[in-house]
């Protein structure tokens, strides 16, 4: 018989579900059955039903009720469940003994809360691309979810005992790169600004500055030729074309300059690659999301390793040459369009880098799974870079395996008119104004709950909320789907909202608090050798109880289908039981010391859980709120 971990008796339950079909049915068990056992719709017949009768009767031709019952019959359950029962046609009713529920709590109150980390052979290597800036622009609302959505895959699989490895792909080589790195040089030398003085928003504006400069209007002179519009236009878009060619060529051969390490081009350069990641490393401290100058790989870093890469697809025959430009034909691999690595002229994409990091991030960092936090959009881009290193045999692993590869796409923050969010002018939100705007409004809220709090702790209080707020209400959503960003209700206390989790670990640390600050009770003996025994009695006991053994199947399980949303759900869902608990279950002023002792116990282990599952998400956690 199977055997499942000492802290799930759900799982266990479910195991020896399967194990009485497959006695009481043998060879007539149809493959891939199920145990179809889930929570009981109504708790006066127990914990947990299954309907796996009527769904198998009706295959055998039998009565649901008769083959319900032979499996009942064929079930070992005493140590974990009451006698089974059967209501209705066939469902198969389980009610859990309360002493095995305390010793899965107990089981579960453990250092790692019932997630063992994993054997020699199960452990593995992410590498997961977050973030993705770019030189010379500031993070905006559309680098949000790419940030706190790999950030926190990262941290599940950490959390799980995996080897992680972040990538903030950096995008800071190119010609656009080149057009703001020579428009800075040269007003450096003109004396029209100091580079240490620079900020990034004044970067933002030289890079929009450059952009529009050396975009020539080639179709406006065009159409003054075609319908001769005369000298005067003609000299005008003349002047604006040949401006903007100038323009480029300088952009050209600053590339060509950097391309060739000059050492006055590379000195700015570095600058403005330093003043960007300063900002970005300092937006990303404040959403809590682990994000350095380490996880940090920047375009330019591939720089020399493209044209040899290519050419090695080229020796192999990976890549052909199509039009004058090199592809991947992808045809074999169940995709109709190629990926173009090399232009005609020679230019290389943002495919040729991405094959590379794929390249690099298996053979280099040795990952055996790659998880990309990027917007949907890119979603063929990245069925092709996959499918091209996979032909080009970058994926394969030393032992003959392939590199996992999977694109956590995610949808868009929309703006409570269902559009795009932006600002009222159309132009991205910057995140680090979003961030402020979310702490002012949660300082607010928290002056107004708790005025007693000093200025110094309510600022401290009101950073940990709103940035939470805003980041809960991102993960807490499907990841593929788009979502609506809305202030009010991100910030509220009640609900499915980031202060709501918080507020509940605040409760539990305060009960513990009060009990020893006021109470006199030795708080630590709730843990170690000799501490209390768990005695579930109530229903709000066994829901909490129930909740919280749930803990560790629904890590490994966001991890693994990289869903955040999964553990979110999950925290409000323990949240709610807590509260329903804390409501009905008096813990200090408990009728005996040994319920007290319990429910104590209860409080502290639903407290580990909270903590850690906030933690596991990159949201801070609070004394006092």
């Amino acid at each position: 018989m199977t055997t499942a971990a000492p802290a799930d008796p759900i799982a266990l339950l479910d195991e020896r579900l399967l194990d009485a079909l497959q006695r009481a049915l043998g060879a007539d068990l149809p493959e891939g059955a199920q145990t179809l056992l889930s929570p009981s719709r109504n708790p006066e017949f127990g914990d947990f039903q299954s309907n796996c009768a009527m769904p198998l009767a009706k295959r055998l031709g039998t009565k649901p009720r008769d083959l319900a019952q032979k499996v009942v019959d064929a079930l070992e359950v005493d140590d974990i469940s009451e006698a089974p029962t059967i209501a209705g046609p066939g469902f198969i009713n389980f009610r859990l003994k309360s002493d095995a529920l305390g010793a899965a709590l107990d089981g579960l109150d453990s250092p790692v809360l019932g997630i063992d980390p994993p054997t020699d052979a199960e452990r593995e290597t992410l590498v997961v691309d977050l973030c993705g800036v770019n030189l010379a622009k500031q993070m905006h609302v559309g680098h949000l979810r790419a940030t706190v959505i790999g950030d926190a895959l990262a941290r599940l699989w950490s959390r799980l005992g995996h080897t992680v490895h972040r990538q903030n792909h950096f995008g800071d080589w190119g010609l656009p790169i080149a057009m703001v790195t020579a428009a800075v040089k040269r007003r450096s030398e003109a004396g029209e600004l100091k580079i240490a003085d620079l900020g990034l928003a004044d970067l933002e504006v030289i890079y929009r500055e450059s952009q529009a400069l050396c975009a020539a209007d080639e179709r406006g002179l065009k159409a003054v030729e075609r319908f001769g519009l005369g000298p005067k236009a003609r000299a005008e878009l003349e002047e604006q074309v040949f401006g903007a060619r100038e323009e480029m060529a300088r952009a050209k051969e600053a590339l060509v300059a950097l391309q060739a390490h000059d050492p006055e081009y590379v000195r700015v350069w570095e600058a403005i690659s330093r003043i960007t990641l300063d900002s970005c490393f300092e937006v990303c401290a404040r959403l809590q999301a682990d994000v350095t100058e380490a996880a940090t790989a920047g375009e330019s870093t591939y720089a020399e390793e493209l044209a040899p890469m290519v050419q090695d697809l080229v020796d192999r025959g990976v890549a052909v040459e199509d039009d004058g430009a090199l592809i991947i034909d992808l045809k074999d691999q169940g995709i109709k369009e190629p990926v173009l690595i090399r232009k005609r002229d020679g230019g290389f994409l943002y495919a040729t880098t991405d094959v590379a990091g794929i390249r690099r991030r298996v053979q280099t960092l040795g990952g055996t799974r790659l998880v990309y936090a990027v917007d949907a959009r890119q979603g063929l881009h990245f069925k092709q870079v996959f499918a091209g290193a996979r032909k080009a045999g970058y994926a394969a692993l030393p032992d003959g395996r392939e590199a996992v590869m999977q694109h956590a796409m995610f949808g868009t923050v929309l703006g409570e008119d269902g559009t795009p969010f932006k600002t009222r002018s159309g132009d991205n939100v910057r995140l680090s104004d979003l961030l402020d705007e979310a702490v002012a409004r949660a300082e607010r809220v928290v002056e107004e709950k708790n005025p007693q709090l000093s200025p110094g702790e309510r600022r401290e209080v009101a950073e940990a909320v709103g940035i939470g707020a805003i980041k809960y209400a991102d993960l807490s959503s499907d990841r593929i789907k788009d979502y609506v960003f809305s202030f009010d209700r991100m910030l509220a206390f009640e609900g499915n909202t980031g202060p709501y989790l918080q507020y509940a670990l605040v409760r539990v640390r305060s009960i513990l608090r009060k009990a020893r600050d006021e109470s006199g009770i030795d708080v630590d003996r709730l843990e170690g050798g000799g501490r209390p025994s768990f005695a579930i009695a109530s229903s709000e006991e066994k829901t909490l109880a129930l909740e919280l053994l749930k803990y560790p199947s629904v890590v490994r399980g966001a991890a693994e289908a990289c869903e955040p949303h999964r553990l979110c759900v999950y925290l409000f869902e323990l949240s709610t039981a807590f509260n329903s608990f804390f409501s009905a279950c008096p813990v200090l002023k408990a009728d005996d010391e040994a319920t007290r002792w319990s429910r104590l116990r209860l409080v502290r282990l639903t407290g580990r859980v909270l903590a850690d599952g906030l933690e596991s998400l990159g949201i801070r956690a609070l004394e006092r709120m």
